[in-house]
């Protein structure tokens, strides 16, 4: 495969990922927004959204004070933020127009359909837009496109960089959901474990859609080291980073099958994967939450971009 079709496939599935994370980010906001204010939190819960998605610098020179509705525009409508939903689905379109033949016609129906349907929601009054139907609208799409690739297309290198793209897209997106409880963590160490932390920890489950799945692993009582350990390294749960970096590294070991040889990526994989199995909990605590994520964000980051130069660009071999 042309490594220009590799590129637009691989980002494709990255844009998809990333236009349902933001509306993710949008519904752990609007729930933690409805809980009383401790008095002394770390920062409010709106400007966690942007410091959690790496968008803080941009809004704050286009709207200046994080609030709620300036927030939700520039998450999902504001074409000056890349990572808006907006821009994504845009973004996907045009990639999938551009390698349209590598696509079956079921993918393509869904991501121009995604796209023709979001014009006509920007249509709409701002009033009637709440952020459930901005969510329920998200990842309905979000769910069309992937239905459409994993039933339509043939499993060869295009669905491996396809799905290469979801992983890795997933792994930088549920780190940095988890990392929105961080910035909006209570300053004094009473409030750990209290009911308000436990609330902020079921919201995050029901924003990554695994609150029944958690009960079904775990049963019991909710707790942040149940719910670290869900999210980062129990491999039966579908969003969890060790499940992406597992998928991640599949797809890689495949193109290396198919291709007849290994890359550097395939390498930087297994060591992202081994780091993550030979950790548990407990260190990841004694860490810091935050840090642990953000290196975690910064491995897949530089995974993703070794994976350019090997597969994407024709930098490395």
């Amino acid at each position: 495969m042309l490594s220009r079709t590799a590129e637009n496939l691989f980002w494709i599935a990255r844009y998809i990922e990333r236009a349902e994370t933001m509306t993710r980010l949008l519904s752990v906001g609007a729930r933690i927004a409805l809980m009383p204010q401790a008095g002394e939190g770390y920062r409010n819960e709106w400007d966690s959204l942007l410091q959690a998605s790496g968008t803080a610098a941009g809004f704050r020179r286009k709207y200046g004070e994080a609030v709620q509705r300036n927030i939700e525009s520039f998450l999902f409508f504001d074409r000056d933020n890349p990572s808006s939903v907006a821009s994504c689905f845009e973004h996907a379109r045009e990639n999938g127009r551009i390698v349209r033949t590598a696509l079956s016609s079921q993918v393509w129906d869904a991501l121009n359909g995604a796209f023709q349907d979001l014009r006509a929601l920007e249509r709409l009054p701002r009033g009637e837009l709440d952020i459930p139907r901005l969510v329920d609208w998200t990842t309905r799409h979000a769910a069309l496109a992937k239905g459409a690739i994993d039933s339509t297309l043939l499993r060869n290198d295009g669905w491996d960089f396809l799905h290469l793209g979801f992983c890795l897209e997933r792994a930088d997106n549920t780190a940095r959901l988890i990392d929105v409880k961080y910035y909006v963590l209570l300053p004094r160490a009473e409030y750990v474990g209290s009911g308000l932390d436990t609330w902020q920890w079921q919201t995050l489950l029901r924003a990554v859609s695994s609150h029944r799945a958690f009960h079904w692993a775990y049963g019991g009582e909710i707790s942040a080291a149940k719910v670290a350990h869900f999210l980062i390294l129990n491999p039966q749960c579908p969003r969890s980073l060790i499940t992406a970096v597992e998928e991640a590294n599949l797809h890689l070991e495949r193109l290396a099958a198919a291709y007849g040889t290994e890359t550097a990526a395939q390498e930087r994989g297994r060591e992202l994967l081994a780091e993550l199995a030979g950790t548990d909990v407990t260190r990841i605590f004694d860490e810091g939450l935050h840090g642990f994520l953000s290196r975690f964000i910064a491995s897949t980051a530089d995974l993703a971009q070794t994976v350019g130069e090997c597969y994407l660009t024709g930098q490395a071999g």
